[in-house]
């Protein structure tokens, strides 16, 4: 698995980022049962950068706390091991590229103490979610939130972080 992360803000969180978002994006792949060699791209940058992709990619003309790009139309919780991903595969790395996942860095701190927890709990949870939107999930309907949501919580509990934390 790879990260290609990039941090246009530059701002000390408290924690490392990059090994975090690693380790975030690590997770949802084993949890969801992705074994084959895959890259995301995590950006962290500005709420006003995020609110341009917004209304660039979704029509959407305000900012949000995460954007995902899924490269591919997977199905929630299908069997990886059984999909043909070599039509998918970049020959130059060898690994299946999911999408791209931006971070709104201002959006990040502001829900952690909205919610009172830390902004890494945050942070994590924020990267968690794309990852499952990269994989195919959605909550547009209450079922799929619930499944969603459900999955988030596997997650989060496999890298040992809750919602007190």
């Amino acid at each position: 698995m790879s990260v290609l992360f990039t941090d246009e803000c530059e701002e000390d969180l408290g924690f490392p980022l990059e090994e975090t978002a690693e380790s975030t994006v690590n997770a949802a792949l084993l949890t969801e049962g992705f074994s084959i060699p895959a890259e995301v791209s995590v950006t962290l940058t500005t709420a006003e950068e995020v609110h341009e992709l917004n209304r660039q990619y979704r029509d959407v003309d305000s900012t949000t706390d995460v954007l995902s790009f899924p490269l591919l139309e997977l199905t929630p919780g299908e069997d990886f091991g059984r999909h043909d991903f070599s039509e998918d595969m970049d020959p130059d790395t060898g690994k299946v590229p999911l999408g791209d996942i931006v971070l709104n860095i201002s959006r990040v701190k502001s829900q952690a103490e909205e919610y009172g927890h830390s902004v890494k709990r945050e942070y994590s949870f924020l990267i968690c979610h794309s990852m499952l939107h990269l994989l195919g999930y959605d909550h547009m309907e209450e079922g799929e939130r619930e499944v969603m949501e459900e999955e988030q919580r596997k997650i989060m509990e496999a890298l040992g972080i809750s919602r007190e934390d």
